[in-house]
């Protein structure tokens, strides 16, 4: 892909009729040097041929949806997707084949889907991230400072809260700030998480990083990371009240994205933040 600043990028969304992809359509809409290319969604939906604009609620766009990804294959430069590990896989197939980026918001990947996906990052530019607001991705960055500086006096525990309707736990945010402490304090969090405390679990290790979730509600999404030390304790909170924020951000990613070499990026280099 090459940028081409009289050309606006073009951005296909799937999962177009979901809130975040009705979002995700606004988005672009709302953002300069981007258009929408391309709206999908299952190939069974009622909304098939409909306008995308309309079904978003933000008027008339032109860009009729469609029920396959390569029916609008040549529509598009970055598909942004936000749907199921399935779904992405097989949609990350596609855009490798056909030489577009991709823009990876989905969550819950087994460790078999996420080598599966990573593996396309060397056949095109993938951006993916656990959460794309700017303020989600400023925290990482603080909590692995935060890490290196408190160091092993510290106990550290994750809690993060979501919707009713969200399907996997811990949240890709909370898991993303347990690995930027881990990687602060040197530590491999797949072997120092504890996801679950119950009955008799003895006294705490020192070195483990604990995760308790809640679910219920609305909750967009509220995350904090507590470093707990004697007579002391340090918390790095970060609250989402509108999932306009993850849209824009995903948005911006997509942009950046237009003219970047094969390979796997995430917000951090989007940012400058690395």
């Amino acid at each position: 892909m090459q940028a081409n600043e009289s050309i606006p990028a073009r951005i296909a969304v799937t999962g177009a009729i979901g809130r975040m992809g009705k979002m995700l359509i606004a988005a672009v809409q709302q953002a300069e040097g981007v258009e929408l290319g391309a709206a999908i969604v299952l190939p069974d939906s009622s909304v098939i041929g409909a306008d995308a604009g309309e079904i978003a609620g933000i008027g008339k766009n032109g860009v009729c949806i469609a029920g396959h990804l390569e029916d609008v294959i040549n529509d598009f430069d970055v598909l942004i997707d936000f749907t199921s590990p399935d779904a992405t896989l097989a949609n990350a197939n596609l855009c490798a084949q056909h030489g577009k980026g991709i823009v990876v918001g989905t969550t819950g990947f087994s460790e078999d889907q996420e080598t599966q996906l990573l593996a396309y990052s060397h056949q095109l530019a993938m951006c993916k991230a656990a959460n794309f607001s700017t303020g989600v991705n400023v925290c990482l960055n603080l909590l692995e400072k935060a890490a290196q500086t408190l160091g092993d006096d510290y106990d550290v525990e994750v809690y993060e809260a979501h919707h009713r309707h969200k399907v996997d736990a811990p949240s890709g945010t909370a898991l993303a700030m347990g690995e930027s402490v881990a990687r602060g304090l040197q530590r491999d969090l797949k072997k120092v998480a504890i996801y679950g405390r119950e009955g008799q679990t003895g006294a705490r290790n020192s070195e483990t990083i604990g995760f308790a979730t809640v679910r219920g509600g609305d909750v967009v999404g509220d995350h904090t990371v507590m470093f707990l030390g004697e007579g002391e304790r340090v918390e790095i909170t970060h609250k989402a009240s509108n999932r306009m924020s993850f849209a824009n951000g995903a948005v911006r990613a997509a942009q950046w994205l237009i003219g970047q070499r094969e390979g796997l990026y995430d917000m951090r280099d989007v940012l400058n933040l690395k």
